[in-house]
């Protein structure tokens, strides 16, 4: 596929989006940019929550990231499944009940003014770094197989991939992207599949041939129980996970602010529960396709596409979709799928973003209609232009591979924010909340530190997604020494 014809199909999936925004945004209101009027269908949100937790990270590098990690990644994905369980039945309930716009309006009420800020300080940083650590590696893609062959500089490819996302999100907000994600869970859902189906035709196997070939048994190891000192233990796996997935879901206002434009509680549960069935199992077929993608390259003398000089195994996937002759309906597929993948997670964070700071922030209920209106598009313009600082940044400092760099910061951000609702949540006490920021500053300098700290110092054992909770108990220690 040539770099002409990938921009054409970006082209034209460009054009769907804008007439998906054109009938969700004729309104043009801060409740439909906010919460879609509350009138989204349960169904509706689960289908396309699905795109928008998998995003370009689980596109490209969850398949990249099998032949070091094999399928250790499930032990993660099967903590996520708890995890999502108790956003349903713990945390939708409160934001219900008390008919949030934004979530961390929840610790205002609880503690007071310093607590809303710092929350939603904390998901400011965590859904900016979250955002582009997906946008980045979509953007390396577009940068790698299309823009160089135009001399077109990095930068510059950021900064269209980021107006696009403005333009058709600038009216409808939440609205807008309840439907386009379902189009861009769609396309991303087919080119997994059409992609296993034509790999295993290359190499002339059926799908039961490869599920039972002794090849895939050299990467399926998904449970690791031989060593507590190691990172991918599987109880350590499983309670990151459960965790990630609680402060990354739960206390992140990019994916409840989808949860909370459904018609009532009720609605926004079943859209949870099926949900997270649904991406355990959409998961588990990226695992699979990541296989395929290393037996084929194996078998025909494929190297790992090299980035700045170095192998990105993240890269692995885009190279045979587009450049190893398995047909243009490979590469059509595998581009939709990624174009899907990189709109899907960043259109939601740009709105979330834009929600939470205004509504956390700029104290847009004193405002009247219009100035609101005014406010939220201003903000809209500085949240597209922070992600393509971010985004660029990246480009010169990120090394490893993207989805374990995303969970790994995960745990330092999202601390914070864990140990705040839990105070909240389970205990009756105030807090001397000016002191609040302090607590949650100490908290991340301490998981920095020990995260920085190497293996030896800590006999041998080897710190992986356990930071999160680790952070959490941290901040709520904190807290306890500052009750009233």
């Amino acid at each position: 596929m040539t770099p002409f014809q990938i921009l054409l199909l970006v082209g034209a999936y460009f054009i769907v989006l804008l007439v998906i925004s054109y009938f969700t945004g004729r309104n043009d209101s801060n409740a439909d940019f906010f919460k879609a009027g509350r009138q989204s269908p349960w169904y509706l949100v689960a289908f396309g929550m699905v795109g928008a937790s998998l995003s370009g990270v689980t596109f490209i590098s969850v398949p990249g990231w099998v032949e070091a990690s094999q399928f250790s990644y499930l032990q993660v994905v099967l903590g996520y499944l708890v995890g999502y369980f108790v956003v349903a039945f713990l945390l939708l309930p409160i934001y219900y009940r008390l008919n949030l716009t934004s979530i961390y309006e929840y610790l205002k009420g609880r503690f007071g003014p310093t607590s809303h800020k710092t929350g939603a300080f904390f998901f400011f940083i965590s859904r900016v770094l979250g955002a582009a650590f997906r946008l980045f590696l979509v953007a390396i893609v577009l940068q790698q197989f299309v823009f160089d062959e135009f001399g077109i500089p990095f930068e510059v490819t950021v900064v269209i991939s980021i107006l696009l996302i403005w333009i058709y999100t600038n009216k409808g907000g939440i609205k807008t992207i309840v439907w386009t994600d379902t189009l861009q869970t769609t396309f991303m859902i087919l080119a997994v599949v059409l992609s296993i189906v034509f790999i295993n035709r290359e190499l002339d196997w059926t799908f039961g041939e490869f599920l039972a070939s002794e090849e895939l048994k050299e990467y399926n190891r998904f449970l690791f129980f031989d060593d507590f000192l190691a990172r991918n233990h599987f109880i350590k796996s499983f309670v990151g996970g459960m965790f990630v997935t609680i402060c990354m879901t739960g206390l992140d206002q990019d994916m409840m602010q989808k949860n909370l434009t459904c018609k009532n509680l009720k609605e926004a549960q079943k859209n949870m529960v099926s949900f997270s069935f649904v991406l355990v199992g959409v998961t588990f077929l990226f695992m699979l396709l990541g296989v395929l993608l290393f037996i084929y390259a194996h078998r025909n003398g494929i190297g790992i596409p090299l980035m700045d000089g170095s192998p990105k195994t993240d890269l692995l996937f885009p190279e045979i979709a587009l450049n190893s002759g398995l047909g243009l309906t490979l590469s059509i597929t595998f581009m939709l799928g990624l174009i899907a993948a990189a709109y899907s997670s960043a259109d939601s964070a740009l709105t979330s973003l834009t929600t939470s700071f205004c509504i956390d922030f700029l104290n847009m209920e004193n405002k009247n209609e219009e100035e609101k209106k005014r406010t939220r598009k201003r903000t809209h313009i500085w949240m597209s232009f922070a992600l393509v600082v971010v985004i660029i940044i990246f480009k010169y400092i990120l090394s490893s591979n993207v989805i374990d760099s995303l969970l790994t910061v995960a745990g330092y951000t999202y601390g914070p924010l864990l140990g705040l609702f839990a105070f909240g949540i389970f205990t009756k006490h105030t807090i001397k909340d000016k002191y609040v920021w302090v607590v949650a500053l100490t908290s991340v300098v301490i998981i920095s530190i020990l995260g920085s700290l190497k293996p030896e110092y800590l006999g041998g054992y080897q710190l992986g997604y356990e930071l999160l909770p680790l952070n959490g108990l941290l901040t709520f220690t904190g807290l306890w020494l500052i009750r009233n």
